[in-house]
């Protein structure tokens, strides 16, 4: 499989299989966080608004891999790294982790942000296993505990 990551853009044919493997990929969630992922408000047309005025970023063809991409003011947001299930254990989702390094450092951006959910501990452990420290805690509209994590990757 070629690993070299892509970029998309909106109106790009594999923005369907982009929302088809996140759905897909996040779909072990359901009925173990809560509220529940913001996945379940995705559409083809949000994907591919994502891909105009952030990144959307795929390796495989077809898609095995994917990350969202988006600039804020002090980091490089990453969202939505789904790595399809045949494919994880290869490596996939720490290239696209690397890549988001490269393009905070190529937009100027000190960090690389995510979030991720209290109840996904192995994601906490995967990602502190790559560098990511955690830099606080949110709480979801309407819940008076932490829901999130946020962790932070400098460049």
């Amino acid at each position: 499989m070629e690993l070299t990551p892509r970029r998309l853009v909106p109106g790009d044919a594999d923005l369907t299989d982009v929302l088809t493997l996140i759905r897909s990929s996040f779909a072990f969630m359901d009925g173990r966080i809560d509220p529940p992922s913001s996945m379940h408000r995705l559409s083809l047309e949000s994907v591919a608004e994502q891909a105009g005025h952030g990144e959307v970023w795929v390796i495989g063809d077809p898609v095995q891999a994917c990350v969202f991409l988006t600039p804020k003011a002090d980091s490089l947001y990453l969202g939505k790294l789904a790595v399809a299930p045949d494919a994880q254990r290869q490596g996939l989702a720490r290239h696209l982790i690397a890549l988001a390094k490269s393009r905070a450092a190529e937009l100027r951006l000190p960090c690389v942000e995510l979030q991720t959910r209290i109840e996904l501990v192995e994601n906490h452990a995967t990602f502190e296993a790559m560098g990511f420290r955690e830099t606080g805690r949110t709480a979801h509209p309407g819940y008076n505990h932490p829901t999130s994590i946020t962790y932070r990757l400098a460049v």
